[in-house]
């Protein structure tokens, strides 16, 4: 086979990895992953799993961890694309969610016997010899929070299951013809004119209008939240975070991006993609520190005739809190002290 063909073929075999998930054994996931994953592929998981090497140390720790406190635990995938980024490389990207029943301690976070979501984003880069790289976020604040957990600050945007696209078409084929050039640079010129401010100007220089639609949803990490509108996209988000970092986008030595599209969906990732200084206060309730810190922001953009219509994104926030040498993982256990720690023995059924 070529090249390319090669490409489409361990696309085609990730869809396989995806819906062999919808009820995850984690020894299957062994065997499916032995036939995908490069020996040594580089797989870079939110804290604090952290980095790892090869397929089978990422489903040791993440996923065993997973269905140890979330034994019935399934995936949704509401977003599906892939595309070539600027430098050539093959990537899919996926957006969804896993739910199921929480019934033991996951991460020390204190199990609730009851449904739960986490939100992922999941980006594969595939060359000839199958995935070579993987970049993953999972949304554990998220779980912390619905076990009534969480040991910061609350979020300033509203929490709660994140949906999927509102046309429902997330989901794509592999290889379309669909292009999103177009698309893609809708995106890459309204993140040129995001950086402009505020070293450049007042809020007027990114010109929020052109790119974005009046309705806009923003649906970001557990810990920051959802926001509607510019006006809820601007207070729930960008106003705090450009006033922590204004330095946002100006140090980008080291930093690679890596832009794909496929139809109208536009994605984005980078381990990390984001360096800036944390030189001022109204961010997740962080004092400044004049710290220079890196971000791992993976998106992904539903474009609607020619602007923004929603946008989802996560970021390592539990990543952010450690580089600032804070352990969020202690302190939710100072927090929780008083509370059982060990399985739930749900009810049995009364018929």
């Amino acid at each position: 086979m070529t090249n390319t063909a090669d490409i489409a073929s361990w696309m085609s075999g990730l869809t396989r990895w995806r819906e062999s998930q919808r009820r995850i054994n984690v020894m299957a996931l062994h065997d499916i992953a032995s036939d995908m994953f490069s020996e040594n592929a580089s797989i870079h998981m939110c804290y604090p799993f952290g980095d790892q090497r090869g397929a089978s140390a990422w489903i040791n720790s993440s996923y065993h961890a997973l269905v140890t406190a979330i034994p019935d635990a399934e995936r949704r995938d509401t977003i599906v694309i892939n595309g070539q980024d600027q430098q050539g490389n093959s990537w899919v990207g996926c957006c969804g969610y896993y739910c199921g029943t929480f019934i033991a301690p996951f991460l020390d976070i204190p199990p609730t016997g009851q449904f739960v979501h986490m939100r992922y984003h999941e980006f594969y880069r595939i060359t000839p010899n199958g995935i070579e790289e993987v970049h993953v976020i999972w949304d554990i604040v998220e779980v912390m929070k619905q076990a009534n957990a969480w040991p910061m600050s609350p979020s300033l945007g509203r929490e709660g299951l994140v949906p999927a696209p509102a046309t429902l078409d997330g989901i794509k084929p592999i290889n379309s013809e669909q292009s999103g050039d177009d698309n893609l640079e809708i995106v890459i010129r309204m993140l040129n004119n995001l950086g402009q401010h505020p070293s450049q100007g007042g809020p007027d220089v990114m010109r929020l209008p052109e790119a974005w639609h009046e309705d806009l949803t923003w649906y970001g990490p557990s810990g920051i939240g959802t926001c509607r509108g510019l006006s809820g996209f601007r207070q729930w988000h960008q106003i705090p975070f450009l006033n922590a970092m204004p330095d946002r986008g100006l140090d980008n030595e080291d930093i690679t991006l890596h832009f794909f599209a496929q139809d109208n969906y536009v994605a984005v990732t980078g381990w990390p993609n984001m360096r800036q200084t944390l030189s001022g206060d109204g961010w997740l309730g962080i004092a400044p520190t004049n710290q220079k810190i890196t971000l791992c922001s993976l998106d992904f953009w539903r474009i609607e005739d020619k602007k923004i219509k929603e946008n989802w994104v996560l970021i390592d926030l539990l990543d952010i809190y450690a580089q600032l040498g804070v352990d969020v993982f202690a302190r939710l256990k100072a927090f929780n002290t008083s509370r059982p720690t060990g399985s739930v023995a749900l009810p049995k059924e009364r018929l």
